[in-house]
């Protein structure tokens, strides 16, 4: 894993309103990430600005990788996924919602199997692989969305926060999801989240944002 992330003075507007404002950062690879702030600071703006979701109005958006930057393309594109607070599943099984993104790249039936099983496994949800995903809670839904995104192994997650409006237990899954991640050391996380104690919980540093700029950057 070497793809690098940096932000340099990225600016953004919604209805002649800034968003983002001057924002630089650049993200140490392998780290836990936690952009906090107020509702209307600009985090999640920045969060899928960063995933190259959201197009920015101004400033370089600039991933690397072996001493080379790279083009906002699709190869990168495959690198990096989101996921979003209310993930999106489809009417079929646990295991096919877990495939999706394997399955759009054309991976081999053995690949999608073993991938797909261990970021079932990773997040809890293998037992229930065969399981229609619409059956499930909508704490095991966020996990279903993580597993989906793990299972493409991606080098940069994005996660706006992963633990909105779920219950404790899903809540205490999903922390230890983040954690395991950030101790294998192959995947940066970067999140949203409102609360501080998990900020403190799960994160290397936390990038506090306020009015769409960059206040303050600080360890956890």
């Amino acid at each position: 894993m070497d793809l690098s992330l940096k932000i340099i003075n990225v600016r953004k507007k919604f209805n002649g309103k800034a968003a983002l404002q001057e924002c630089s950062y650049e993200f140490a690879r392998g780290g836990v990430f936690a952009l906090m702030g107020p509702n209307g600071s600009g985090k999640s703006t920045l969060l899928r600005s960063c995933a190259l979701l959201e197009p920015v109005d101004g400033g370089d958006i600039i991933y690397a990788s072996g001493g080379n930057v790279l083009p906002h393309n699709l190869g990168l594109r495959r690198r990096i996924t989101l996921v979003l607070p209310r993930v999106g599943i489809f009417n079929t099984t646990v295991f096919k919602n877990a495939a999706y993104g394997l399955s759009l790249r054309g991976e081999a039936k053995e690949s999608i199997r073993k991938k797909a099983g261990a970021a079932l496994e990773a997040v809890g949800l293998l037992p229930k692989a065969q399981q229609n995903a619409l059956t499930l809670s909508s704490g095991e839904t966020q996990r279903l969305g993580i597993a989906r995104a793990m299972a493409i192994e991606p080098e940069i997650l994005f996660l706006d926060e992963p633990t909105a409006s779920i219950d404790e237990k899903n809540t205490t899954i999903i922390e230890k999801i983040i954690l395991d991640l950030k101790h294998q050391g192959n995947t940066t996380v970067i999140m949203t989240t409102h609360d501080r104690e998990q900020a403190v919980r799960v994160a290397d540093t936390v990038v506090m944002m306020r009015e769409g700029r960059i206040l303050k950057v600080a360890g956890s």
